[in-house]
């Protein structure tokens, strides 16, 4: 038989992740897989006249990175005002100031992606913030985190809002504890707004973001910078089942180049029915291109706006510690349920109670249905109680965890989330180092588009815990080394979502799936690795992006 391949890549750094043959210069692919990897000196063997030869010029290769929780369904929407980087009430008011002036026939104003902590007070925004620059336009504005949403008078008025109103389809109403008049605030828009029911209801009351349109433009958007990044497999963390034809419609147009992992979300109040249709959606999509098939829960929210579920009171709080979505009871039952009908469970949690009450769910599931190879996983792990570090690997549960979420600027001193946990508990922020050394599995991703896509973004944070700029660490007692980071975005998230076997390593047999780097990110220094790109992207073999 002929050892004849359809791609040589060769004159390389290849990284393989395999503790086997840790690294090489040159790899054959032939049928879409690995077919051999070795010295650039037998790649010859490998060669033909049909075979297309790569050459890697002395540059860094790794695996395709597995983004373990990248929401590219939901993307960033090119017809929203943009407000990352908007830093006070002001700037937001100019960014959308300009919008209005750029579109003076809009019907509404969307917008995306503003920070907590710009407005005033520590408080959370009202709609009274946004009605002198709005106007009588209805304005529809999510936070960077989508887990909130922010409306105007009119928007309140257009979705028929009222002091009666309380939980609503896509979220729950706050309310002025003096008047009792809604603030223009809605929470839990991650729980209710992102799912299908909620979904469905702003497309009927006429949000333009929630159209199909918009939905299949993000997610066309979103899969062309995944592939640019060298992202080969995306795990797409929340879906309905309404979602499907979004990636069937990708597919079909050309636009699904990564391979896509679609987990089902699973709000309060899913019946066994539905779960009946999640099983057989996980039949129907199960190929190496589009698998569907485990189950995203909630157990609390997010620490900024003080939604997530703490052990001890919030700073400056005498009692308010969040709220779990479920009594700890009910939630330990209903994962054993899941658990019993073989479904993997990723799990929201930021908070140390919220993580804890998910801890103890996986330990009631397996007394209940005995030990298996269930992977569920923890994702967030934001605030982590030491007590409950080795606990991830003893249950076999998973720390899908971002590092980005972690930068200075972003949750450290001064911003909005250490500032709420209070800095005598800053020791329990993403402590990334502590669960690797304790054993836990760390499947590492993005959160797109709550934090830039960009893996090498995600490596230099998790290598330094230091501002994207430059500056002074936060908590560097827990960074990880660049091993195992590229691990964690490997074999790592490979592992966490059954795929070990197939993809996360460059070793025979399996899928051909690889990145030719600008730079060689395990030599330079951190400060260097922003910027560096992929300047080849290999999925199967095919190349599919160059630089």
């Amino acid at each position: 038989m002929s050892r004849t391949a359809d791609l040589v890549l060769r004159n390389a750094l290849i990284h393989t992740v395999d503790p086997d043959l840790p690294e090489a210069e040159a790899l054959a692919v032939r049928d879409g897989r690995i077919a051999w990897v070795g010295a650039d000196a037998d790649a010859a063997a490998w060669i033909g006249p049909e075979t297309t030869v790569l050459d890697g010029a002395g540059r860094r290769v790794l695996p395709g990175f597995i983004d373990a929780h990248n929401h590219v369904r939901l993307g960033s929407d090119d017809a929203c005002v943009q407000l990352a980087g908007a830093r006070t009430l002001a700037d937001i008011h100019e960014r959308i100031g300009a919008w209005l002036a750029a579109n003076p026939d809009a019907e509404w104003v969307e917008a995306e992606a503003f920070d907590y902590s710009a407005i005033p007070d520590g408080r959370m925004p009202r709609a009274s913030d946004l009605d002198p620059i709005t106007g009588d336009v209805p304005a529809f504005v999510l936070s960077y985190d989508v887990h909130t949403a922010w409306l105007n008078s009119a928007a309140i008025e257009r979705l028929g809002i009222t002091r009666d109103s309380d939980v609503l389809p896509f979220g729950r109403v706050d309310k002025d504890p003096e008047t009792g008049e809604p603030t223009g605030f809605v929470k839990d828009f991650a729980v209710r707004g992102l799912s299908r029911d909620g979904h469905r209801a702003l497309r009927d009351l006429g949000v333009p973001w929630a159209s199909a349109d918009r939905q299949y433009g993000r997610l066309a958007k979103s899969l062309d910078d995944a592939i640019r990044f060298g992202i080969t497999t995306v795990v797409e963390p929340q879906n309905s089942l309404d979602d499907l034809a979004l990636y069937t419609r990708a597919r079909h147009e050309g636009r699904l180049r990564s391979r896509i992992v679609a987990a089902l979300f699973h709000p309060r109040g899913t019946t066994d029915a539905d779960l009946d249709e999640f099983a057989a959606a996980a039949r129907e999509f199960a190929d190496d291109r589009l698998r569907v098939g485990p189950l995203k829960l909630y157990i609390d929210d997010v620490v900024e706006p003080r939604t997530a579920a703490l052990l001890e009171p919030y700073r400056g709080c005498a009692r308010h510690r969040g709220e779990t979505f479920y009594p700890a009871e009910e939630f330990a039952d209903l994962l054993a349920r899941l658990d019993g009908r073989g479904f993997q469970c990723f799990v929201h949690a930021t908070g140390d109670r919220g993580i804890r009450t998910v801890l103890d769910a996986v330990e009631h599931a397996r007394a209940v249905n005995g030990e298996r190879d269930a992977r569920h996983q923890v994702v967030h792990v934001e605030c982590l109680d030491p007590a409950d570090v080795s606990r991830f690997a003893e249950l076999g549960v998973v720390a899908c965890m971002q590092p980005r979420h972690c930068a200075p600027e972003i949750a450290g001193p001064g911003r909005d989330w250490a500032e709420n946990v209070g800095e005598e508990r800053w020791h329990k922020a993403w402590p990334m180092r502590s669960l690797r050394a304790a054993g836990a599995v760390l499947a590492l991703s993005s959160d797109w588009n709550v934090a830039e896509m960009d893996p090498m973004v995600g490596v230099y944070t998790a290598l330094t815990r230091a501002p994207l700029a430059g500056g002074p660490a936060w908590i560097p007692e827990e960074t990880l080394d660049v091993e195992a980071t590229i691990h964690g975005y490997t074999m790592g998230s490979a592992y966490a979502n059954f795929l070990e076997h197939e993809r996360g390593s460059l070793t025979v047999g399996k899928l051909a799936d690889f990145v030719v780097l600008s730079r060689d990110i395990m030599r330079v220094a951190a400060a260097e690795i922003p910027g560096t790109v992929c300047e080849v992207v290999a999925v199967g073999g095919e190349l599919v992006h160059t630089a």
